[in-house]
């Protein structure tokens, strides 16, 4: 494996080998990542590298790009197929490049957004003070209810008409529920703002029909391609065809120049094992794995925001069982065992963000694994004794030695 890297380049090639050792040794748990299959991963390394395709299939602004309009082409005609969608742009790079993309069509610096709270499950491209977007747009954040951890729609309503946004942002990063797409229109048309629903850590469950689609409903739909959906990296919007001329002109020439054409090759291929009917089994597994991740976790005495999941994650506020451990001491004492999640900030934070209140877990890679509900409920049981011993090294040792032990029964990437 990297034989070409290691004769040109042998460090990269050192730290390319230690990062597949890395996770074919390791449980993947943070909700934002999972494995991509060879195939993705064959196109997004393909010669498409080499080439700019500025502009769109039909209308670049160089020559040589037929092969380039083929993948594209594939790309969006899939993903219309996948959500239903009137029209697709595949070329953000990024899930926060996408809502960049519908800022920009639709918005002028020093309009209002409102938007759900970073702490409380939002995304810094939502509108965080340290985002372009809390930079150029005014923005107001809404939050859960404390006691249930839900969305609050009526306060949602209440804080729009007293805000009168342009744009009310829904879809989350840290949210362990499914999301009402129709209140969350309902208040947007009530105070004439559109709706941007983000649906970047649930592509792949809404693809599959797992979860309720905002498509059709809200006005713009954006969200990453390499989550549940298990496609090449980058972003995608989708909208009606009233706004599809304005989105395009904000990706491009707008935000980003020559899209990367190799990861959009990655997503036409992720995009086409996703219209498989191994996916929709595949997405369901996901939920059912998430939920008896929580299910195990609360057995053994941690707390769950709102009490459960319906998605890919679960969320868990440590200030109840755990006072006086943060979500960071937590994450390192994990991934000394080869549990790799994230420390993340809970409804309430009263810590720093970078060292928060609790931790976030996603079961998307280990169902790509192949592990079911048996297994994440021994995850769950590891998760729990090393929150509860984490500075024990015996502890430690023991959970790690189990942590292997369930990545040799559930290899990863055997063929590379």
């Amino acid at each position: 494996m990297y034989d070409r890297v290691r004769e040109a380049d042998p460090a990269v090639a050192d730290a390319l080998g230690d990062e597949l050792d890395r996770q074919r040794g390791t449980l993947a748990m943070i909700a934002s990542e999972n494995h991509a299959s060879p195939a993705v991963l064959e196109a997004q390394g393909s010669v498409l590298t080499n080439k700019y395709a500025e502009g769109y299939p039909g209308e670049r602004y160089y020559a040589g790009c037929g092969p380039s309009d083929e993948v594209e082409s594939l790309a969006v005609e899939r993903a219309k197929e996948l959500w239903g969608a009137e029209h697709v742009n595949v070329q953000p790079h990024s899930g926060t490049q996408a809502n960049m993309g519908v800022y920009l069509a639709m918005l002028d610096p020093g309009d209002r957004i409102l938007s759900l709270d970073l702490t409380h499950g939002g995304h810094l491209s939502h509108g965080h003070p340290a985002n372009f977007a809390g930079q150029l747009f005014e923005v107001e954040q809404y939050e859960v209810d404390p006691e249930t951890g839900y969305v609050d729609y009526e306060g949602l309503a209440e804080q729009a008409e007293a805000f009168d946004p342009d744009i009310v942002v829904s879809g989350y990063s840290a949210y362990p529920r499914e999301v009402e797409w129709e209140r969350v229109q309902a208040v947007a048309e009530s105070v004439d703002a559109y709706h941007l629903a983000d649906i970047a850590h649930i592509t792949g469950l809404v693809a599959a029909g797992v979860h309720d689609s905002p498509v059709g409903v809200a006005d713009f739909v954006t969200g990453s391609t390499h989550k549940t959906i298990r496609a090449g990296r980058g972003g995608i919007i989708m909208t009606s065809e009233e706004h599809a001329d304005a989105v395009d002109a904000a990706v491009f020439p707008g935000s980003q120049g020559g899209p990367l054409m190799h990861n959009i090759a990655g997503k036409a291929v992720g995009f086409g094992e996703a219209l498989e009917p191994a996916f929709g089994e595949y997405a369901q597994q996901v939920v059912d794995n998430a939920r008896a991740l929580g299910d195990s976790l609360a057995e053994n005495g941690l707390s769950l925001v709102s009490g459960g999941t319906d998605t890919h994650l679960v969320l868990v506020d440590l200030r109840d069982s755990h006072p006086d451990l943060s979500g960071g001491t937590a994450e390192d004492a994990l991934e000394e065992t080869g549990i790799v999640l994230n420390g993340n900030t809970v409804p309430g934070e009263t810590r720093s963000a970078f060292d928060p209140s609790g931790i976030r877990a996603g079961t998307a890679g280990l169902t790509t694994r192949g592990m079911e509900e048996d297994a994440l409920r021994q995850v769950g049981d590891l998760i729990s004794r090393v929150v509860d011993d984490h500075d024990d090294p015996e502890v430690l040792d023991a959970v790690s030695e189990e942590v292997d032990a369930l990545c040799a029964d559930y290899p990863l990437y055997d063929d590379l």
